[in-house]
């Protein structure tokens, strides 16, 4: 009789996290994988809540871990769900965040321009797929909702899949904000399947608005916290600036060659080229850029280095109104006279922009709840709930960073 493979994983959340499946242990073992230790979850948010330096490693497994209790429970329901199915969903939430770059949605579309995470998974995906020889194919399918059972890719991608359910929890356990604690493990067991869809049956309603304020706190209070957001903003002003003056002929600009190529000479397609460059890039290589180009001669790259090495970030504001031209063109003057730098120059030390966050978009995608008599309702339009009152409307905020 042949021994199973079997492995535990530790996890600070959930306690034990369970391996048991050959092609898991392949995804984990692979180095696409292995790069997501490299690749910090929550970005910049340590600089305002020092414990958040947990990994997308961490949550993928996380992710995964509750992907096989909402699996168990659904089958506890009667939900058909084959073994290759399962395995095939459960590939699929280890992989969704294969993706992410450096500082994860902090860099998005500035690093890489005009790509999204979601399409490099999916390019890392079918590269995987060739080097497992084919094993990934559901996986793929189930990834991109393409799948006769369109409730697989909700567990991945929805507005309650264990995604949401794994970072909610995840980050509020490691920035100590309990705003951000939901009670997934209530929710997992609420969930069912109708015509293929997934639901929540009529008791879990009440859990599903806690989440979903629990989602819109947190993004307030930490993804968007107004200190986070002067910081990653930061970062990206570097990345512009060193890519404006980026020569590879300046010794003092170069780094290593991965960073170099996207800084230097991507074109915007992601070709296997660019892939292999992509997936050599993790946190340590932006880091390491930076304590370089603090040293570099132009003033404005070595001043911002410095600044963020030393935490001197923009002083930042928000507020509910765009704020007027005369004052943001007084702020640009006073930076101009500070430190000396030329007009041209001005918008890389005072600046304006617009946060958006919508706690339930229910055109993208429903949260259907399920009651005992059959009756099927998008959860916005059950009574006297939040979420019908306040919580579907987009809120904008609007925010200056300046360097003082």
């Amino acid at each position: 009789m042949a021994i199973t493979k079997r492995k535990i994983i530790n996890d600070p959340v959930y306690g034990f996290i369970t391996i048991n499946h050959p092609l898991i242990f392949s995804i984990i073992e692979h180095p696409f994988f292995q790069r997501l230790r490299r690749i910090q979850q929550m970005a910049m948010a340590q600089l305002v809540y020092p414990g958040a330096v947990h990994t997308r490693l961490l949550h993928a497994l996380g992710a995964y871990h509750l992907m096989c209790m909402a699996v168990n429970e659904l089958r506890d329901k009667g939900v058909v769900i084959s073994a290759e199915e399962e395995i095939a969903v459960k590939s699929a939430i280890l992989l969704h965040d294969i993706g992410h770059g450096p500082y994860s949605h902090a860099l998005e579309h500035v690093l890489i321009p005009h790509t999204s995470h979601e399409e490099i998974s999916l390019q890392l995906m079918q590269q995987m797929n060739n080097d497992l020889n084919g094993q990934l194919n559901l996986t793929i399918q189930i990834f991109t909702n393409n799948y006769h059972k369109p409730f697989l890719h909700q567990l991945i991608s929805g507005q309650l899949d264990v995604d949401r359910m794994d970072y909610l929890s995840r980050d509020s356990f490691f920035s100590g904000v309990s705003e951000g604690v939901i009670g997934y493990d209530r929710i997992l067991k609420m969930l069912t399947v109708q015509n293929n869809c997934l639901m929540v049956e009529e008791k879990g309603i009440y859990s599903i608005e806690k989440f979903l304020v629990a989602r819109r706190q947190m993004y307030w209070q930490v993804y968007l916290h107004k200190t986070v957001v002067s910081a990653e903003k930061m970062m990206v002003k570097i990345l512009e600036r060193v890519r404006e003056l980026f020569q590879y002929t300046d010794e003092s600009i170069k780094t290593v060659p991965p960073l170099d190529f996207f800084l230097g000479e991507y074109t915007g397609l992601m070709d296997d080229q660019a892939l292999a460059h992509f997936c050599a890039l993790d946190d340590a290589d932006i880091i390491s850029g930076i304590k370089k180009w603090s040293y570099h001669p132009d003033p404005v790259l070595s001043l911002l280095c410095k600044r963020f090495l030393d935490r001197k970030l923009y002083k930042s504001r928000i507020q509910a109104e765009p704020f007027e031209e005369e004052f943001v063109q007084q702020k640009l003057t006073q930076a101009i006279q500070q430190f000396g730098i030329q007009p041209k120059e001005a918008h890389y030390l005072c600046f304006t922009g617009m946060a958006t966050n919508t706690t339930y978009q229910r055109k993208d995608e429903s949260i259907n709840i399920l009651y005992k008599d059959g009756t099927v309702k998008d959860i916005a339009e059950v009574d006297n709930t939040l979420i019908q009152q306040n919580l579907s409307a987009q809120i904008k905020k609007f925010y200056i960073c300046l360097l003082t």
